[in-house]
């Protein structure tokens, strides 16, 4: 790697909560140095002035989808690590609903080794324009573990030959409903120390609905998904990980009387954390008027009261972490009527930008708030060590451009699909590169 001085960056690093403008010297895949002004310049680094640029730890997303195996018109390992990358995401996480599921270790086996091949091929992420140093490579690819397989009723996968086989945790395609089952899931992966992810919902609560129960519903005509279909399930889990407990992550938390029941969960030192989705931080029911299917999520987007508090639980903890949950469909899955397509949007390439023009330049979040939960936070979620910005660390860094303006459109994606209400829009905020 061709030694780098990045000059005068807005360094923005988590771990330490500092945000501040440096110059930051990377030698060999590691930061060597991070001081106000390095003026003592060798002759054979080369110098990029990075005046009105963020360098912030690396992204970390916690869940997310993946078309390969079984649904590669929908997005390939190639084309997903790609699009977290030009996103800024140095780890990604993919869930096991793949065809088949990851339910068993040779899948996981096969997946890593496509992963790998990648690696040795010499695949590589170059932005466009590139700086001018070689290319960082592709994120690191974490895997999901299914908790459950399809049978004649559901069954445990076998957890502890899945935890061998190196994924980085258990979580499910499906919410689990039957509480014995849960009980016993908790019972049985308390002992392999493994990060459980859990999505709540109660499908018979949850009926047909296809976005949030409440005005809003009733005007735009579509069926109502009440909020208890969400807030029952996860006092339900709350319940069970006060019985047994087992360290739980709340997946895709959506209504602000699930962000009380959090919170008092907390207060009680129960082992829970829990993250929302991007979106969901972004847009509220109200959106739901243009019937773009893009906008047809699970859980479907809450009312203006459930985005300002979560909101306001990212920003105080209560709501650990901001997760992509990037879901590719292909143009013919979504152009159908709103209550019957698939549910979900694509996330990496557009989270960041969006999130920062919305939240931080508007000065409702600061940089570090935003930066910890895309970062560090999901990475304590995960049980693994943030990257952090400081001398002899491993380079894994995002080179953010809040200013850069792009177009959303087919030929500017690096993900094979376009599902996302932001398409044809210009936005303000392009990732630059990143080193993994």
């Amino acid at each position: 790697m061709t030694s780098i001085l990045l000059q005068q960056v807005r360094v923005i690093d988590p771990v330490s909560g500092t945000d501040q403008i440096a110059d930051v010297l990377l030698s060999n895949g590691y930061i060597q140095l991070v001081a106000s002004n390095i003026s003592d310049i060798p002759s054979n680094i080369h110098i990029q002035d990075c005046r009105g640029l963020v360098l912030g730890t690396g992204l970390v997303d916690l869940y997310s989808h993946s078309g390969e195996p079984g649904f590669e018109e929908r997005e390939t390992l190639s084309s997903l690590l790609q699009a977290a990358a030009a996103g800024g995401f140095t780890r990604i996480s993919i869930l096991p609903d793949t065809s088949p599921p990851i339910d068993n270790p040779a899948v996981v086996a096969q997946l890593l080794q496509k992963t790998r091949r990648q690696e040795d091929t010499g695949k590589r992420f170059s932005p466009s324009p590139p700086l001018p140093l070689s290319p960082s490579s592709l994120p690191h690819l974490n895997i999901w573990g299914a908790i459950t397989q399809e049978v004649a009723g559901k069954q445990m996968t076998e957890l502890a030959e899945l935890a061998a086989a190196g994924v980085v945790g258990f979580a499910d395609r499906q919410p689990l409903e039957n509480l014995v089952l849960v009980r016993r899931v908790l019972e049985y992966l308390q002992p392999l120390a493994k990060p459980i992810a859990l999505w709540c919902c109660d499908r018979q609560l949850m009926g047909n609905g296809v976005m949030r129960e409440g005005v809003d519903s009733i005007r735009f005509g579509l069926p109502g998904n009440p909020a208890a279909s969400e807030t029952s399930a996860i006092a339900a889990l709350i319940e069970l990980v006060a019985a047994m407990g087992t360290p739980v992550h709340i997946m895709r938390v959506s209504t602000a009387r699930s962000v009380e029941l959090i919170a008092a969960a907390k207060a009680q030192n129960l082992p829970i954390t829990a993250s929302t989705t991007w979106m969901h931080l972004l847009l509220d029911t109200q959106a739901v008027k243009s019937y773009n299917s893009s906008l047809r999520l699970e859980p479907p987007l809450g009312t203006p009261a459930d985005l300002q508090a979560l909101r306001q639980a990212v920003r105080t903890g209560i709501i650990d972490a901001i997760a992509i949950d990037h879901t590719p469909y292909t143009y013919e899955e979504k152009t159908v009527a709103f209550a019957e397509e698939p549910p979900g949007a694509i996330g990496f390439e557009l989270a960041l930008p969006l999130l920062w023009q919305s939240l931080v330049e508007t000065g409702e979040f600061t940089a570090l708030e935003l930066w910890r939960a895309l970062s560090s936070r999901p990475a304590e979620c995960l049980k693994q060590t943030p990257s952090a910005i400081a001398p002899e660390q491993k380079a894994e860094l995002t080179l953010f451009d809040p200013k850069q303006s792009w177009k959303v459109e087919r030929k500017s994606l690096r993900t094979l699909s376009d599902n996302t209400p932001w398409l044809g829009q210009q936005l303000q905020g392009k990732v630059v590169q990143i080193w993994c």
